[in-house]
């Protein structure tokens, strides 16, 4: 039997609202676009699930919607269901397919890789991943795996026709970031979502169910254009459209959000008014949403790690308003508490581009060939860089940056090899948070182009940031490397206590046509 898993409900009667019967909020459902059904019902006895169970079938047969019975196989059998749904803890697969007739679909629930192991053993028909966020509908036995667990779970169903579906805690405000950010490094996405609360608990749940229809639907259309077509980039291609970016910020001065670091504020500040941009560096929780509303960036940088919420809230209205995020975990390695924090964070929400240097990516990515003391890198850093940095934007859903003597950057697809820069970078605290705050601003640059009358507006609702973050990202690293070079030259540069001053004048004086000449750029 051919389903499609693309919008899964899961019922649970004791969520309705008030004066909402049951086989009302299921129809309206179903009108609103759910493709497949399960009927959880974990407080009733057999006589009541089992009418309950009679009743929903007769409802989704008339949408041609499958019926799945969460656990039940006595209830799934004395109704004809088309499935069940089996947890961890359940009727073993195996002994279930002796008691069902041939055909019956049937899902298992899969918290980690062995659990996914043992459903491709049991020749399923589908695993429920989960849960992927915090959920009040059930009690959690398994830890919550994240979006950014779903994607090495789907790719060991590689080469398998088994399809996925995330459950746990889904609804309208982050179904786009979980459809984006569990998407596989070898390019295996999930089959569908399964929501419960955001359906049921509505008081309208036909467009409750339609809302999360058109997400699916414009992400499902836009990954697989995605996926066919590879935007093919040149050097020249590369300066140009940087140089574009930096003439419409100073004309366009685009406001950015920094949730920085108290050591680099300052800096940050006149560094984003140097490039014709326009800082604000605020913190509180209450002001995120306002902030988001505004066009420019979001940079968000931990080096001092004070406000975790105000981090966390103004990522997902920035994902919301489809405005960039610039993610910038400073000295991600230093603590266990920075790790956790960034792996929070990162779920929480969707980078546009996470920019580090080598042992703040190696940190990120799990590895253990480049190392970290404090904020600082140390070692001679990757063999193989730029395998590393394109690993690694696969692995996030984002652009990657990774600074140092040779700045990288990819889109998972594209490397692009940057070699300007001085050495007294390196002298002056808070350099690379300085590349963060120019990276943010170039992103906001190429957000506001994206959004310009006459440009196409492409599949909105498949989208979590608007514009070319890969133009961004190199934009942004140029900037401030072109513009220490020329700081460094300047007789009035004696050491880092001029130095510092130097490079911000000369980011404020920076031109295109010294950009085009200085930047060193090689397409890998």
């Amino acid at each position: 039997m051919t389903i499609d898993f693309s919008l899964y409900l899961v019922t649970g009667r004791e969520l309705l609202p008030p004066g909402k019967e049951y086989l009302e909020s299921l129809e309206e459902a179903l009108q609103g676009g759910v493709t497949v059904v399960q009927i959880r019902e974990k407080r009733s006895d057999t006589l009541e699930f089992l009418e309950i169970a009679r009743e929903s079938k007769i409802l989704c047969a008339k949408y041609k919607v499958p019926l799945i019975i969460n656990d039940r196989i006595d209830i799934a059998l004395a109704i004809h269901a088309d499935g069940v749904h089996l947890g961890q803890t359940d009727m073993p697969v195996h002994l279930a397919k002796t008691l069902l007739p041939v055909g019956t679909v049937i899902g298992v629930s899969c918290n980690d890789p062995d659990h996914v192991k043992k459903a491709i053993e049991d020749e399923v028909d589908y695993i429920g991943i989960g849960a992927v966020w915090n959920t009040t509908t059930k009690k959690l036995d398994s830890p919550v795996v994240g979006v950014r667990g779903v994607g090495s779970l789907l790719q060991a169903l590689d080469g398998t026709n088994i399809k996925a579906v995330a459950i746990g805690g889904i609804n309208s405000t982050n179904a786009l970031r979980t459809l984006h950010g569990s998407v596989s490094i070898s390019g295996h996405r999930l089959d569908g979502i399964a929501v419960v609360s955001d359906i049921v608990a509505s008081s309208a749940p036909r467009s409750a169910a339609q809302r999360l229809r058109n997400i699916l639907d414009a992400w499902i259309h836009h990954f697989d254009v995605q996926s066919r077509v590879t935007q093919v980039y040149d050097v020249g291609t590369i300066k140009n459209g940087v140089v574009e970016l930096m003439r419409l910020i100073r004309d366009k001065s685009p406001l950015i959000h920094q949730i920085t670091n108290v050591v680099v504020t300052n800096q940050s500040a006149n560094a984003t008014l140097a490039l014709g941009a326009s800082p604000i560096m605020a913190t509180a929780s209450e002001e995120m949403h306002d902030l988001s509303r505004i066009p420019g960036g979001l940079l968000i940088n931990f080096g001092t790690i004070t406000n975790k919420g105000g981090m966390i809230l103004a990522g997902q209205y920035a994902n919301e308003a489809q405005k960039p995020v610039v993610f910038d975990p400073v000295g991600v390695g230093a603590t266990q508490f920075r790790k956790t924090t960034a792996s929070e964070l990162l779920n929480a929400w969707q980078a546009s581009v996470i920019k580090g240097n080598a042992g703040e990516m190696a940190s990120l990515s799990n590895s253990n060939e480049v190392q970290a003391k404090g904020v600082d890198s140390v070692g001679s850093g990757f063999a193989d860089p730029a395998s590393f940095i394109r690993e690694i934007a696969k692995k996030e859903r984002c652009v990657a940056v990774m600074t140092g003597p040779t700045d990288w950057v990819s889109d998972g697809v594209t490397v692009v090899k940057l070699e300007n820069g001085d050495k007294m970078l390196g002298d002056i605290t808070g350099s690379g948070c300085l590349v963060g705050t120019c990276v943010a601003t170039f992103c906001a640059g190429a957000s506001l182009m994206a959004a310009a009358p006459g440009t196409s507006p492409g599949p909105e609702l498949a989208k979590l940031v608007r514009g070319n973050m890969l133009i961004g990202a190199v934009g942004g690293v140029l900037a401030l490397t072109v513009a220490a070079e020329c700081a460094a030259e300047r007789s009035d540069v004696h050491g880092s206590g001029t130095f510092l001053p130097a490079l911000i004048d000369e980011l404020y004086n920076l031109k295109p046509e010294t950009l085009l000449s200085r930047a060193k750029v090689q397409v890998l």
